[in-house]
């Protein structure tokens, strides 16, 4: 079946009730001293609670609406159909690169929204856009068993792909943007033939698998801005992870909260708004899109943790991919990385160098988590110049140099 064209529409009774439910918030108390090392403030909370009742949905929804979005259903095995929502911007160049745009939690395709007019235009090789909403988030349609994991994602996204006439592509991704599209690299790199990544999970090179890597580590000592690094990942380890300890182990548990109060919701999501970036400056009107995204997701604000145990439990065997398999080298996919200060894990590059054939880094003097909302104009930089006529991925999809190749170029 043909794509067929989206368009946001979220029925009054939903927006009535968050509103009510809004107005009869009751709040916990807190220290004389409190910070944000404890969570979200109360005062912050209030302020938020107070603005989202009055906050307009469909001024926010008026604007999602412009957006190029689509619907399809996409088989995968073992769980049947699923109606997919994803936003497709083609570029008017009919070379462009075919790119698959993933997000990850508590993000959703609005993270694309920025990078968008940046990357489909002829100044530097052009892309076409593909970035869908995940099974469970935004206005997916998710599976109602259990089972589906890294692997399933990534057949999602691949079957997507494929079903819009891209045979090969290039993907960009992180969170659990970075896991899918790992796995999308291992399961299918005849197809997907390079990835960039904002988002690096590695570890450290091993004299059996990464000898050269390995002695690169042993003998270069650690840099200022690795200690840092390290810094950062250990604040996350200790300070930061309580989220993915509760989404992996009981999710359902915490499905009763965040889809019942709004308030929990707003609390659980902006708490990472807050703590993931590099001091970027969030308007009101974005944290509350962003949240309502999760609020009026086709699945309800409890089920995109649902990835989070999915993976986590996800045994070795045939057809399985799990956390250790996208942490690990996968050949033939050509790999670009961003670094970034404040991200949630920050690696020395020997390490991240075990991930695979390495042809683009670019190291950043700011932006944390949300790369692609945080700074926009960075990774559009990062993939022109990957994919670019100078870059080690030019060429990589066949036919689709991203040029447009009636024009001279300079």
């Amino acid at each position: 079946m043909a794509p067929q064209p989206f368009k946001i529409s979220v029925p009054q009774e939903k927006i009535d009730n968050l509103k009510n439910k809004l107005s009869l918030a009751e709040f916990p108390d807190e220290l004389s001293e409190s910070a944000w090392d404890l969570g979200v403030p109360l005062s912050d909370l209030k302020r938020l609670v107070k603005g989202w009742q009055e906050w307009d949905w469909r001024v926010a929804e008026q604007k999602l609406n412009k957006l190029p979005q689509y619907h399809t259903p996409i088989s995968v095995d073992g769980f049947g159909d699923l109606d997919i929502h994803f936003v497709w911007q083609k570029s008017p160049v009919e070379s462009a690169i075919p790119l698959l745009f993933c997000h990850g939690w508590p993000g959703s395709f609005i993270e694309v929204q920025h990078i968008l007019p940046l990357l489909s235009q002829p100044d530097g090789p052009a892309f076409h856009i593909v970035a869908p909403s995940l099974p469970n988030y935004g206005f997916s349609q998710g599976p109602t068993k259990r089972g589906f994991g890294s692997a399933q994602y990534a057949e999602t996204c691949h079957k997507l792909m494929l079903s819009l006439g891209y045979d090969q592509y290039v993907t960009q991704g992180g969170d659990w943007g970075f896991t899918v599209t790992r796995a999308i690299g291992k399961l299918y790199p005849q197809h997907c033939k390079a990835s960039h990544i904002n988002m690096i999970r590695a570890n450290p090179p091993t004299w059996s698998k990464n000898p050269i890597l390995a002695l690169q580590h042993a003998i270069t000592p650690y840099t200022e801005k690795d200690k840092k690094g390290f810094e950062r990942t250990e604040w996350f380890a200790k300070e930061g992870r309580g989220y993915n300890l509760e989404q992996s182990t009981k999710p359902q548990t915490l499905a009763y909260a965040l889809n019942d109060s709004p308030v929990a919701l707003l609390a659980w999501i902006y708490e990472k708004l807050h703590d993931w970036t590099d001091s970027y400056p969030w308007t009101d009107d974005e944290i509350f899109t962003w949240i309502s995204i999760y609020q009026f997701s086709r699945m309800g604000p409890g089920a995109a943790h649902r990835i989070y145990y999915e993976v986590t439990h996800t045994k070795p065997g045939p057809g399985k991919i799990t956390q250790a398999d996208t942490a690990s080298w996968i050949p033939g996919v050509k790999l670009g990385m961003a670094f970034n200060p404040k991200e949630l894990g920050v690696y020395p590059k020997t390490w991240c160098r075990t991930l695979g054939p390495v042809v683009y880094e670019s190291d950043n003097e700011s932006g944390g988590h949300f790369f692609a909302t945080e700074k926009p104009e960075l990774l559009a930089r990062d993939l022109k110049n990957m994919f670019g006529k100078n870059g080690g991925a030019y060429g990589v999809v066949q036919g689709k140099t991203g040029y447009d190749d009636t024009k001279p170029r300079l």
